[in-house]
């Protein structure tokens, strides 16, 4: 594995999980100060680039669909290696990498799929997360899948990257669940 992907491992996976899912300005400054010119360096990759091993697909995935939500929370650039880390998570799929991780490494492997606007990739993140077997994750993926088939889209980024809400979405009132 590349040494960059060892170091992204080992540093999200050693977190205690309640960090990865709770804003935390403290942690967001240190992972953009430890992984910022990592996520800028590799974020012009293709998706076969990082396909080497399961392992290296999961910090791939971390890198590029995790670290910029810490990144860059609450503004649009944390959007801008979504296709990269979608595209890895297909192929990782589509190879069977799943089903040689553990349970979080999963989880990561397939969050870019959650993340998606796109209603195939939430009913494959259905999927995945119901195999898995972890009722919590399984409820996520269910709200997130919910908001695109009803929307096609998360309208709670509307704002972030300029566009306009939908009468469909002001009637709703925009209403993430989450």
């Amino acid at each position: 594995m590349a040494p960059w992907a060892q170091q992204v491992r080992d540093f999200w996976l050693s977190q205690p999980p309640e960090r990865w899912w709770k804003a935390d300005a403290q942690f967001d400054a240190e992972i953009r100060a430890r992984f910022l010119p990592l996520w800028e360096e590799q974020g012009s990759g293709q998706a076969k680039d990082f396909l080497g091993s399961a392992e290296e697909a999961v910090a791939a995935a971390i890198l590029f669909d995790q670290f910029p939500r810490n990144m860059f929370r609450d503004h649009a650039e944390q959007f801008a290696t979504d296709p990269l880390a979608l595209a890895i998570a297909r192929e990782a799929d589509r190879l069977g990498f799943h089903e040689r991780l553990g349970k979080d490494e999963r989880i990561f492997l397939t969050m870019p799929l959650e993340h998606s606007e796109s209603l195939d990739d939430q009913e494959r993140s259905l999927a995945l997360f119901t195999a898995l077997g972890d009722p919590e994750h399984l409820r996520y993926a269910r709200l997130h899948h919910d908001v695109v088939a009803r929307f096609g889209r998360f309208p709670h980024r509307n704002a972030m990257l300029g566009r306009a809400p939908r009468p469909d979405e002001i009637a709703a009132g925009e209403v993430v669940p989450w």
